[in-house]
């Protein structure tokens, strides 16, 4: 089952909107580090490996962008009604509800994976241009890395958990902006220790980002931040699975 959902990911068009998406972003960076200046006219904002590695940490955008991902992914099954056959052939929802949040995990993954390299091989050869060289060390390039795919794995995930319960395209990505994008600030100024628990600042602390160089005040440790971040993921997936149990497929 978990082999056909990743054929239905293949065969469609919507990854390689993704990709260009994720190309746009690395060209951003690329672009920002070749003409971007401090106010003073210096680029101190590269200037050191932390700054460097705040650049490239891409997992606060795989978190959202795979979360749009995961969302569009299930919606749509119910908005073009390919989600009957899945589950008249497995009768027992929950397996097939299952089998779709694994390859949006694994498409949420490959999508923090592809964006995070992108972007570091884009500021990798922007910085060239500059007197600094690329002073991330491999270990912390690898880290990186793993923390994009586990965030975009967790986005992917909760997004598919929004489109499991609003089952329309339209309204699933407007459910997972408003949880990624909107609730988050209002969530910090209602509880102000809340601020180093909400997805973007998790998906940074995993990636071993200095709080200085990524302008945050406080920081999760690395393995409180995945388990957080894990449970924000969760949450939603586990709601869209008693939804599909307990609703009508159409």
């Amino acid at each position: 089952m978990l082999r056909s959902e990743l054929r239905k990911l293949a065969t469609t068009r919507m990854p390689l909107a993704f990709v260009a998406v994720l190309v746009a972003i690395a060209a951003i960076n690329a672009a920002a580090v070749i003409w971007g200046t401090d106010f003073d006219g210096s680029k101190t904002f590269i200037s050191t490996a932390a700054d460097q590695r705040s650049l490239i940490a891409f997992g606060s955008n795989a978190v959202i962008i795979a979360g749009l991902f995961g969302a569009i992914a299930v919606a749509r099954e119910y908005g073009h009604g390919t989600v009957i056959p899945t589950f008249l052939s497995s009768p027992r929802r929950h397996r097939a509800v299952l089998a779709q949040y694994g390859a949006v995990a694994a498409g949420g993954a490959l999508v923090g994976l592809i964006g995070a390299a992108l972007t570091t091989l884009a500021v990798a050869f922007a910085l060239v241009t500059t007197e600094f060289g690329f002073m991330v060390s491999t270990a912390g390039v690898i880290r990186v890395l793993a923390a994009s795919a586990f965030a975009g794995a967790a986005g992917g995930v909760l997004g598919a958990g929004i489109g499991a319960v609003v089952r329309n395209a339209g309204g699933a990505v407007t459910g997972t902006v408003l949880v990624l994008i909107v609730a988050p600030p209002l969530i910090v100024q209602l509880i102000s220790d809340a601020s180093s628990w909400v997805p973007a600042p998790l998906a940074i602390a995993m990636a071993g980002v200095d709080p200085d160089a990524a302008n945050v005040p406080t920081q999760a440790n690395a393995v409180a931040a995945t388990v957080v971040l894990a449970v924000w993921a969760l949450v939603p997936a586990l709601i869209g699975l008693l939804s599909v149990e307990r609703r009508d497929v159409v």
